[in-house]
């Protein structure tokens, strides 16, 4: 297969960054695919965490959180903290790849399209399937999937060379962090 101008440049970005550009592609794709399931269950935490809070605790959320921290009892404080920090676990998730989405947007050569592609392929709540993408985006069959391919590998560099690294930061003293962040990701 011949490499495009844009396949180029982008292994060219891959190796200055020292990233295993395969292994990120493949990466990227998973993480890409599973995305509106992560957002979907994401959702349905935070909905469950309120509706517990408003049944046992009060209607006002703000109230039954104060309650939880200051006098619920030590197992229901435990059980909501584990909750609520999944909640925060999986916020944390989104907002990485939202960031990369990002970056991916303002890339300089077609960040825009390949943006749009990732969107309506794994971000967007309802994906659009292939006949809808190629009428939207204008294009013939074999160059949407040659943009898709260059999307996600543009993606990968986004996530593994900047928003990582940029998140990472957060947590430098802690090494616990670190080790959960590079297990999960690298």
């Amino acid at each position: 297969m011949r490499k495009t101008r844009m396949m180029k440049n982008i292994s060219r970005m891959y190796e200055g960054m020292q990233l295993d550009e395969e292994q990120v592609f493949r990466k990227a794709k998973l993480l890409l695919a599973n995305y509106r399931d992560v957002v979907w269950a994401s959702l349905k935490k935070v909905d469950n965490v309120r509706e517990i809070c408003e049944a046992y605790y009060s209607n006002d959320l703000a109230v039954a959180l104060t309650y939880l921290h200051d006098f619920a009892p030590i197992e229901r404080k435990e059980d909501f903290m584990e909750k609520i920090s999944g909640v925060f676990e999986t916020k944390w998730m989104i907002d990485l790849i939202d960031t990369a989405m990002l970056k991916v947007y303002e890339y300089h050569d077609n960040g825009k399209l390949y943006h749009e592609i990732l969107s309506k392929s794994y971000v967007t709540a309802y994906p659009m399937v292939e006949g809808e993408m190629l009428e939207a985006l204008g294009m013939e069959r074999s160059n949407y999937y040659l943009k898709k391919k260059e999307a996600i590998k543009l993606f990968g560099i986004a996530l593994w060379g900047y928003a990582l690294p940029k998140f990472g930061q957060v947590f430098k003293g802690d090494i616990e962090e670190e080790f959960v962040i590079n297990e999960f990701f690298y």
